[in-house]
């Protein structure tokens, strides 16, 4: 049984510090967030109890990893969308909710770019003149630091992990050619390149260290192995994601996830076995593919075979394709979106081959590309330009003001009512709706949250736990009707015991 690609997304935003918070971005961060979310919301804390980030898939312990740190001191709020609002690192980050369709995820990303704008406009209005804290969708500091854009998606435990170093390390690797933000400059442990600026193809590529890992701060893994499932450990896994870049495109976002939920569809079916995909040097290949914007970089098989990442996806895509025609990709959502999706698919990679440029109007590093081109060009200038580097993290600026991509007129799948909904309501489909809904009712008795379970505190007698350990119950077709009935939380409980 291939489980429902149930997804999200998890963004770290770069940040801006004024100078009334020290500069200091971990300050600044849990200013910008206790501006946007109310005192009941910020009483409810998040609960670590059951959180075990140093869980490797790969089923053993490695003395030398690092896995990441909880950091419980931190500023940790849940969102009545379901969602979750925190400091991590010294950067705010947004996670959207539990989503049943890739649609849904992009939507919910959308609503949390929003959330941050809304954030950074409250925050204002709380420092002294003149200040204000800066917010970026990007995953660079220009200076050798890099922050996330994660990804996560329910898959099956029956599916040993291995198939997915074979399989969908080869995707990751080469579907930044659609799902890119561009980025001026060479970062990280491999930067020689003649003290001269290129532009590249993908914010985090530099940043890769090997193959597969636990860490995400360090050593940096292109296939994570975190097995942190947040529901039935006994049927699921949770695949968690770290190698995109954090798109402002809706097109490349849905792509993003999209075509990575189709791959490990394909990949539990047993429906890649033919292909022989295994890399021979995938870290230095995500960098490669990323340095060269003609797409002609060739990676190299352990079978000895040379291929582009065009030709690479081609073949994830023909495999998808086949599938779909036999099987249908039920697992990723209803039929109209998979269709969708594999014809954005097919779009993308054949006017990849004609001319980036038809693309400029989709993905975030043609669009960017396009940009610095005309720049240099209109300027008689290169890349080394201080300009283009302000053009390069411009782009990412969420002040409606100063945004280059919202200039743009890029294409949109989302309408602008939907995501204003989606900033304030969870989605109906999954267990983020009693999450969110309950957040939004009884938030005076709730004592904390987690993905899979929900503390509360009705003030008489011990603490009551619910579990949400199935991601597709709590939905609103499972409870809505129930928590109609349930005016208090004690009311609640009495209910869900029935």
């Amino acid at each position: 049984m291939i489980p429902k690609k149930i997804c999200g997304l998890e963004t770290e935003y770069g940040i801006t510090a004024p100078k009334s918070l020290g500069g200091d971005p971990t300050s600044a961060a849990s200013f910008l967030i206790s501006a946007y979310i109310g005192d009941a919301i910020k009483k409810i804390s998040w609960d670590f109890t059951d959180e075990a980030p140093g869980n490797d898939a790969r089923g053993f312990l490695d003395a030398n990893a690092l896995p990441p740190s909880i950091e419980p001191q931190l500023l940790n709020a849940v969102l009545t969308n379901g969602g979750r609002y925190y400091v991590d690192h010294a950067h705010p980050e947004y996670s959207t909710p539990e989503c049943a369709t890739v649609k849904e995820a992009l939507l919910y990303d959308k609503a949390g770019e929003a959330v941050l704008t809304l954030s950074m406009a409250r925050s204002q209005k709380l420092l002294p003149p003149g200040e204000e804290i800066v917010v970026y969708k990007n995953n660079s500091d220009g200076k050798n630091n890099s922050y996330g854009c994660h990804e996560n998606y329910l898959v099956s435990r029956t599916t040993p992990f291995v198939q997915f170093v074979d399989f969908l390390i080869p995707h990751l690797v080469t579907r930044q050619i659609f799902c890119g933000a561009g980025k001026i400059g060479i970062e990280g442990l491999n930067r020689e390149n003649n003290g001269k600026p290129i532009f590249q193809i993908s914010q985090r590529a530099d940043f890769f260290e090997e193959p597969v890992g636990l860490e995400t701060t360090i050593r940096r893994p292109i296939l994570n192995t975190r097995d942190e499932p947040h529901s039935d450990k006994s049927q699921y896994r949770r695949l968690h994601i770290i190698t995109g870049d954090a798109n402002l495109s809706e097109v490349a976002t849905l792509l993003k996830i999209g075509t990575t939920a189709i791959v490990l569809q394909l990949i539990e079916a047993g429906a890649l076995t033919h292909l022989d995909l295994e890399m021979e040097s995938p870290v230095q290949d995500i960098q490669g593919i990323s340095r060269d914007i003609t797409l002609g970089y060739k990676l190299k098989l352990k079978n000895g075979r040379l291929l582009t990442a065009l030709e690479m996806q081609w073949l994830y895509f023909e495999a998808a394709q086949k599938y779909h025609s036999q099987y249908g990709l039920d697992a990723i959502g209803e039929e109209e979106l998979a269709a969708d999706i594999l014809h954005r698919w097919e779009h993308v990679l054949t006017s990849l081959e004609a001319d980036v440029y038809l693309l400029a109007k989709q993905l975030d590093w043609v669009a960017k590309l396009q940009i610095v081109t005309a720049f240099c060009e209109r300027h008689q200038t290169d890349l080394s330009d201080p300009n283009v580097a302000a053009i390069d993290l411009q782009y990412h600026d969420l002040r409606p003001a100063k945004s280059i991509f919202q200039r743009l007129n890029m294409d949109t799948l989302l309408s602008p009512s939907d995501v204003e909904n989606a900033i304030s309501n969870p989605p109906e489909t999954t267990r983020a709706y009693f999450r969110g809904e309950c957040l939004k009712r009884y938030p005076g008795e709730i004592k904390s949250v987690n993905w899979d379970s929900i503390l509360f505190d009705i003030g008489n007698g011990p603490l009551q736990k619910v579990p949400m350990n199935e991601p597709l119950r709590g939905s609103k077709a499972h409870l809505g009707d129930l928590l109609e009935k349930s005016p208090t939380a004690k009311e609640l409980l009495q209910n869900l015991q029935k």
